[in-house]
């Protein structure tokens, strides 16, 4: 079994590369919004961590959570098809989770397609729930599920 990625804060010469996994895993079939120039911009904004799973010079993975003053929004969430399965997806949005509640924040949302059960099955399965259904959401053309999770009720164990 592989040892388990390296995640760390994405650096500018990460942007081509998460740009084409957004392109390839994300947005195909909506036009390509989350280009390089746009990546790059998240991850020098203050309010914002992007971080990246690795191995070697490796991209296996990716997240871009954006932070407000009491609420954290999931803009992206990736792993390549050969890294599936592995745990890096729910690794990397532990770590934005952690980082949320550090911040203070206790709420983070996010958007799936509508037509995308794997997508809302994972969220599901790491304790989202469905809040919402927006027609036309995407290009205006496709649905989206809005999800939320509470990160300080999530975090509170029974005793």
């Amino acid at each position: 079994m592989p040892a388990a990625p390296m995640l760390r804060l994405a650096r500018a010469a990460d942007a081509p590369g998460i740009a084409a996994l957004s392109r390839d895993r994300i947005e195909h079939g909506l036009g390509w919004s989350w280009i390089a120039p746009r990546v790059l911009r998240s991850i020098g904004d203050r309010g914002s961590n992007v971080v990246v799973a690795c191995e070697g010079d490796s991209l296996l993975g990716f997240g871009i959570m954006k932070y407000h003053d009491d609420e954290a929004h999931l803009l992206l969430l990736a792993v390549p098809v050969h890294a599936a399965r592995r745990g890096i997806g729910s690794s990397m949005l532990q770590w934005l989770e952690r980082s949320a509640l550090v911040a203070g924040i206790g709420q983070v949302y996010l958007e799936a397609r509508f037509t995308n059960g794997a997508a809302r099955a994972f969220y599901a399965k790491r304790g989202y729930r469905e809040i919402q259904t927006l027609p036309g959401y995407y290009a205006g053309r496709e649905a989206c599920v809005r999800l939320a999770k509470d990160l300080w009720l999530a975090s509170v164990v029974p005793s």
